[in-house]
């Protein structure tokens, strides 16, 4: 019987049709830099030019790839650093799913709800392995809209959890 190709590209450390690649799998020679960008706001651009095609954008965040402070694309066979000017994927949307707060990317990418790091005030989240999102204003109303007080906890249930958000004491 032939195996599905999902399963022959798991074999081989390839990602499958739907998910993040197996970047941490792979540690392939370091090719350079090109000149790729993803601005603040989560759009990307290659050559000073947007990146119209979704799907392309999908396909570049799938093999994303964090080191220290530099972002990388990567393959099993090459690796090429990009420029990222905050974090490379921006939150903009949520849905509660059996009991849990799942947050989406631009990129359709589903994330399960973690405690928010706040800077200055702007909530960003880990969406794998050392790559973060950005919480969009709208999403984070609607975060807050969900939110309660208990005990000195502001946060949201989800997972069976209380997620923080801030300290209640914070909210006056």
């Amino acid at each position: 019987m032939a195996k599905s190709l999902d399963a022959q590209n798991a074999v081989k450390g390839l990602p499958d049709a739907a998910g993040p690649a197996p970047v941490h799998l792979w540690n392939p020679p370091f090719c350079g830099r090109i000149d790729m960008r993803i601005d603040r706001d989560g759009n990307w651009h290659y050559a000073g030019s947007p990146i119209m095609r979704d799907a392309l954008v999908r396909l570049f965040a799938r093999v994303l790839k964090r080191e220290g402070s530099s972002y990388f694309l990567v393959t099993p066979a090459e690796k090429v650093e990009i420029e990222v000017e905050d974090v490379p994927f921006i939150i903009s949307d949520l849905r509660q799913q059996d009991g849990t707060v799942i947050l989406t990317t631009l990129q359709g990418e589903d994330v399960p709800l973690t405690r928010p790091r706040m800077t200055s005030g702007i909530p960003y989240v880990m969406v794998r392995s050392g790559l973060e999102a950005r919480i969009d204003r709208k999403t984070f109303y609607r975060l807050v809209d969900l939110a309660q007080v208990e005990g000195d906890i502001f946060g949201i249930h989800s997972a069976g959890s209380l997620v923080p958000l801030c300290d209640a004491e914070d909210l006056s």
